[in-house]
């Protein structure tokens, strides 16, 4: 583990689909003669080659997904399904969260891909909606992604829209128990707003946040699934996943990098290290936490999300805001997605141009992440012999969430400077 120099590139400061070439998706503007601007310049040839691929089948697959007559925009997620004419690819549902983060990843591109990727809209038109359609949508991890989507994609500030939803965040972090995910997005939203300019609500939202993510980390350094961690009751208190890890990661490093906070740099570098301590043998990014042992509660399933994406995501803003650099482990996370140990299957479907969601255990209902919470609830570490045997992690998840999608692109790529920023509007 190294201490990697401060960048001055901060990641916060980012009818029918076109076809478009790799280049195209991933160039962020070298049509137009800029270079190429990618975070995996210091990884190897082959890895910042797999990196390229893997964002320009994003580019390729969010299209199934676009719900553009929906109330979300952006399906909850695309399922493989067999039928008389074999495996197609269905959508189903839709979900503004996705739709969020769908924006934030599309930022990072040329217009033509961003349009391509939805079939009509570019990011900052996507961002608008999105902010719109969050005003009265009841769900704050929903909001905060609006309002970063609002403040970051562009094309939505100043409006009293976006203002809004960052009055709806001061309010919701007023006392009442918020999952540890929403608290991080609403740092982060609040560090985007205030990229335009002081704003005292914006302000309020950062400082409420920041306290509540660090009042709430555990002695090895990670974080509770909710804030305050016993509003989940006795047996589900310790447990965070990695979801809870990456974000606060993220947003503290985020908040480091736009302002002095040595304390919040510290608290991202301790999860971040131990996250990646505790990293599987194969790369694997582990899914429950203990957050008073620092120990793994259940490892699977393993997501590919957080092998290609949010892991990576959280770990480079960490670098790049001047915090621990753990290269290494995001170039191991990366790698399992082709040389996974669980299963024969390729993760990677060229062929529908998605990432297969995940690899789980072959067990009814979430069994053993049920009985791991409440053994280790009793006394950490406490396993049940036997049990890992019992339900061995061998069953794929044919599905793909948007927002997996999203969040790849935006996990490897800096903003467009073809793209105006939003000061620039």
């Amino acid at each position: 583990m190294t201490q990697a120099p401060s960048s001055t590139e901060r990641a916060q400061s980012g009818d029918g689909p076109q076809t478009l070439t790799a280049e195209d998706a991933t160039s962020g503007g070298a049509a137009q003669g800029a270079a190429p601007r990618d975070r995996a310049s210091a990884m190897t040839a082959a890895r910042r080659a797999r990196v390229d691929d893997l964002v320009a089948l994003a580019v390729r697959g969010l299209p199934a997904a676009a719900t553009p007559r929906a109330a979300g925009l952006f399906a909850q997620t695309v399922r493989a399904v067999r039928g008389d004419a074999g495996v197609t690819l269905r959508a189903e549902g839709s979900n503004l969260r996705y739709a969020a983060i769908v924006a934030l990843g599309l930022a990072r591109l040329p217009e033509a891909a961003q349009r391509a990727a939805h079939g009509s809209l570019t990011a900052a038109e996507l961002a608008a909606q999105v902010v719109e359609r969050a005003a009265t949508h009841p769900d704050p991890g929903a909001v905060a992604l609006a309002a970063w989507a609002g403040a970051e994609a562009g094309g939505v500030w100043p409006t009293d829209g976006l203002g809004r939803l960052v009055e709806r965040l001061r309010g919701l972090l007023d006392g009442a128990p918020l999952p540890t995910v929403d608290t991080a997005w609403m740092l982060t939203a609040a560090l985007a707003v205030e990229r335009h300019g002081p704003d005292p609500v914006a302000a309020a939202v950062r400082v409420a946040a920041r306290g509540r993510l660090l009042a709430a980390q555990g002695p090895q350094g990670l974080f509770p699934h909710a804030l305050p961690a016993e509003s989940l009751g006795r047996l589900r208190a310790h447990v965070g996943c990695f979801a809870d890890q990456v974000y606060p990661i993220q947003a503290l490093a985020r908040l480091a990098a736009a302002m002095p906070d040595e304390e919040a740099l510290a608290a991202a570098n301790r999860c971040a290290a131990r996250i990646c301590a505790l990293q599987g043998d194969a790369g694997q990014w582990w899914w429950h936490y203990d957050a008073r042992a620092g120990d793994v509660v259940e490892g699977y399933p393993v997501y590919s999300v957080h092998q290609h994406a949010m892991g990576p995501m959280a770990l480079l803003d960490l670098r790049e805001a001047g915090g621990d650099d753990h290269l290494d482990a995001v170039e191991r996370g990366l790698d399992w997605l082709d040389a996974h140990p669980e299963v024969l299957e390729d993760l990677v479907s060229e062929r529908h141009a998605l990432v297969w969601r995940k690899v789980g255990r072959r067990e009814p209902a979430k069994a053993m992440r049920k009985i791991a919470a409440a053994t280790t609830a009793f006394a950490p570490r406490l396993r049940l012999p036997g049990l890992a045997r019992l339900m061995p992690p061998s069953v794929v998840d044919h599905e793909c969430r948007p927002y997996e999608l999203g969040w790849l692109v935006y996990a490897w790529r800096t903003p467009d400077p073809a793209t105006p920023s939003p000061e620039q509007r």
